[in-house]
């Protein structure tokens, strides 16, 4: 296991999320891991951030976004498959380069736990920000620069995607976001996991993500999927959510499975945790994930 330091904010906005590794790294969590390798740091271009929209892709920082995700993609690749790369963002839209980088070396899947679907179209995003896009833009759905990265267009094939935990589902309506459940993607919100039981769905998303014929699938965890009254440390709340032994359970479940080939955290923000307690449990949550004593 590798940690690859990548804080990138192109998708969001500079709110503190690009402290994200500094302070997870800083509260021990390379330790607590087990994690004796050097830390690779993949260098953003937040420096380039900017609040315009490209006129012809309706999203935010288009051209920087693209030229990081290779950055971060050749980062990945150089781990894959002879380690596991623990990628430490910034915001969701590092799954660009991850996945990205992946395509490249075979057909591979995704698990992503999110509160938020993640599917509009950038022209329904009230903001351009590529953090409210990025599983349409994976699959393929979206402006070309972003979405067909040295001709890899679609990084990941509908039914070789599976989201989790989405809570999003009122708000997604309201704004006119495309409807992630109307596609082959594998849709798990916060209502059917109370409704079936974290463990049976559990049991069900690691028998299934063994059916499929991919080479590995790559773990996504968006914070915010954690219930709001234990991390409310993100930049848009919505109420609800798992708590961590859920999610322990739902991704141990998935790591017994073979399949995952790396993880990517993303979306925390320290700047809403001014006296750590939330850094200090996502650290202990990381560590009982992978029963690391």
């Amino acid at each position: 296991m590798t940690i690859l330091a990548a804080p990138s904010i192109l998708g969001l906005r500079p709110s503190g999320v690009e402290r994200l590794a500094e302070q997870l790294l800083q509260a021990g969590l390379a330790k607590r891991l087990g994690i004796k390798q050097p830390l690779q740091y993949v260098p953003t271009q937040n420096d380039r951030y900017s609040q315009q929209r490209d006129p012809q892709t309706h999203c935010l920082n288009t051209l920087p976004l693209r030229e990081f995700s290779k950055t971060l993609g050749a980062a990945v690749q150089r781990c894959i498959p002879e380690n596991f790369p623990v990628v430490l963002g910034g915001d969701c839209s590092i799954l660009l380069g991850i996945m990205s980088a992946l395509k490249r070396l075979g057909t591979y899947g995704i698990v992503s736990l999110d509160a938020h679907a993640d599917f509009y179209e950038p022209e329904k995003s009230t903001t351009g920000e590529v953090a409210d896009m990025d599983m349409a833009i994976i699959t393929g759905r979206g402006p070309d620069l972003l979405t067909n990265i040295d001709n890899l267009k679609p990084y990941v094939q509908d039914q070789h995607a599976i989201h989790i935990g989405q809570r999003d589902w009122t708000e997604t309506q309201h704004y006119g976001s495309q409807d992630i459940r109307q596609t082959t993607i594998t849709c798990i919100d916060l209502a059917t996991l109370r409704q079936h039981g974290v463990a049976r769905q559990s049991a069900w998303v690691a028998s299934h993500l063994q059916s499929l014929p991919i080479a590995g699938c790559w773990l996504h965890y968006d914070t915010d999927v954690l219930a709001d009254d234990l991390n409310p440390a993100v930049d848009y709340r919505l109420p609800g959510g798992l708590h961590y032994d859920e999610v322990e359970l739902l991704v141990r479940s998935l790591l017994t499975t073979g399949k995952i080939v790396g993880m990517s955290v993303s979306i925390f923000n320290p700047a809403l945790d001014s006296e750590g307690h939330i850094t200090a449990s996502l650290v202990e949550h990381f560590g009982r994930i992978f029963n690391v004593s």
